[in-house]
């Protein structure tokens, strides 16, 4: 997680929700997150195939040139990357994994810029509440970025990141908790590599 924006968010976030798999969605305060605000966005889970912005800042609507808000983030994706998004964003939504993104996109051929994304889930009362709150931004800032819009989406990396150590339903039926997370793929191009994320404290 090299970005920022990011950084900021998922620190509030790993606070807020104190040992829990996730914080509420209404213990989120946006007067906490004022400085990145222009970076961050809220999905809903409607159905599996569908996670509709609710709330996007400023600066992602200028740089894709479009109101993202009642959009699809599954929208624009090539249907290999929509999949693995898709169930990414499942495991967020019903496991508690935090979803970490390297995206390719650019306004031509030539001009061309990555994103970095990280996706949270929310819970609403003692469930998990379908909804996600997220962040994107930018690894570098070329001139034309935000004049020029974004078109077209590829994904370069995904890695999940249990907070706790493991996935929700493994937590329920109870035993250890391991110390490292499942090893997830991590794609550039058409080369895929299996990377090993350590989550949570360690005990001593």
């Amino acid at each position: 997680m090299k970005q920022r924006t990011l950084q900021i968010l998922y620190a509030y976030w790993d606070g807020l929700r104190a040992g829990r798999v996730a914080p509420l969605r209404l213990e989120i305060d946006p007067a906490r997150l004022g400085s990145i605000l222009p970076e961050i966005f809220l999905l809903e889970r409607t159905d599996a195939a569908t996670y509709c912005y609710r709330l996007a800042g400023t600066r992602l609507c200028e740089m894709f040139g479009t109101e993202l808000r009642g959009s699809n983030f599954l929208d624009g994706w090539s249907a290999s990357d929509r999949a693995v998004l898709a169930g990414d964003l499942k495991l967020t939504c019903e496991e508690g994994a935090a979803t970490l993104l390297t995206v390719e996109t650019g306004a031509d051929s030539v001009r061309r810029v990555e994103l970095e994304a990280i996706l949270l889930p929310l819970m609403h009362a003692d469930s998990m509440a379908g909804r996600v709150i997220g962040a994107m931004s930018p690894a570098s800032s070329p001139h034309w970025l935000g004049h020029d819009h974004l078109t077209g989406k590829r994904l370069l990396r995904h890695e999940l990141i249990w907070p706790n150590g493991r996935p929700l339903s493994d937590s329920a039926r109870g035993g250890e908790q391991p110390l490292f997370a499942p090893a997830t793929v991590a794609t550039k191009g058409d080369r895929r590599a299996f990377r090993v994320l350590e989550g949570g404290r360690k005990e001593d």
